[in-house]
């Protein structure tokens, strides 16, 4: 098997990008910066990627797309970036599998931030979608996207909707910003109540579930919820952070509301686990990994 990594420089796509090669897989990665050292990347222009030239270069088995946009904010400010980076860019890869590498299956790393606030818990996949933010919106059109090219063109995709990620190596979002916090102070203010809840996943079951997608689905533009199927209060994940961190501080809830976010999750795995998958990490132990890194940083 031949596999090809997009945005293989990023959070999620180093660690895939390492698992596969260290499983004796023949992977080539690609991003928009340089590496000097390694024979098997790609490098790609920011604004305009050409992935044409890489699957005209190389035969590649399975394609995994980690690249893009992953911030709420971010799409709210800067909307028409967020669409080149996740819905664009993804319809480049699209048209440069079906041009040169039609038997090439695509792994779509797309986001739970389609949902929204769900009707009811636990999310199916099969629910009702209605994003919050831009962000949540360009996800789902990528998705889209992979639908169109597997029914007209028999581009073989799956999407997979991850919910709350996390592991060292994140410099943002919600733990990343605890930690630099109380760095700084002896007070951490949470955004919020506290009742809000994530289902989240450690990096390694991320990678384990990706592995799992990539060996079980039948790839015909399914999407796959990829979390634990646990839902953790921020109050509760907050008390673990504060017993796990090297010391002392404060927690207070702001009892605001951040544009974008949904209020609670919980993850059916119902389909991911059907692929093999099964949780490594808990989340007590992923968050005191995390801790273990940022505190060094």
């Amino acid at each position: 098997m031949k596999i090809l990594i997009i945005g293989s420089k990023g959070f999620i796509g180093t660690y895939v990008f390492k698992y596969f090669r260290a499983n004796q897989i023949e992977v080539w990665g690609c991003d928009v910066v340089t590496d000097y050292n390694d024979p098997s990347y790609f490098q790609v222009d920011a604004t305009n990627a050409n992935y044409e030239e890489i699957f005209e270069a190389i035969a590649v088995d399975v394609c995994i797309n980690c690249s893009g946009a992953a911030s709420v904010p971010e799409s709210i400010k800067h909307p028409l970036r967020d669409y080149s980076l996740n819905v664009y860019n993804v319809a480049l890869l699209l048209e440069a599998i079906r041009k040169h590498a039609p038997t090439c299956k695509l792994v779509n790393l797309s986001s739970a931030a389609v949902y929204g606030n769900p009707v009811s818990l636990p999310i199916e996949e099969t629910q009702m979608v209605n994003p919050l933010s831009p962000y949540g919106h360009h996800k789902l059109y990528a998705e889209m996207l992979c639908k169109e090219y597997f029914n007209h063109f028999n581009v073989r995709s799956s999407s997979l909707r991850i919910f709350s990620a996390f592991g060292p190596g994140l410099k943002k979002q919600i733990f990343w910003d605890w930690s630099e916090k109380v760095k700084r102070t002896d007070l951490l203010e949470v955004i919020g109540t506290g009742k809000e809840s994530r289902d989240f996943i450690y990096i390694d079951d991320l990678v384990h579930a990706i592995e799992c997608v990539v060996h079980g689905s039948s790839f015909e533009a399914e999407v796959i919820n990829v979390a634990n199927g646990e839902e953790v209060l921020i109050s509760s994940a907050a008390d673990i952070f504060k017993r796990c961190y090297p010391g002392s501080f404060n927690i207070r809830f702001n009892n605001s509301i951040r544009v974008g976010d949904p209020v609670n999750w919980k993850a059916d795995i119902s389909r991911l686990q059907l692929f093999g998958y099964k949780q490594k990490v808990s989340f007590e132990d992923g968050l005191t990994r995390f801790i273990q890194w940022a505190v060094s940083e």
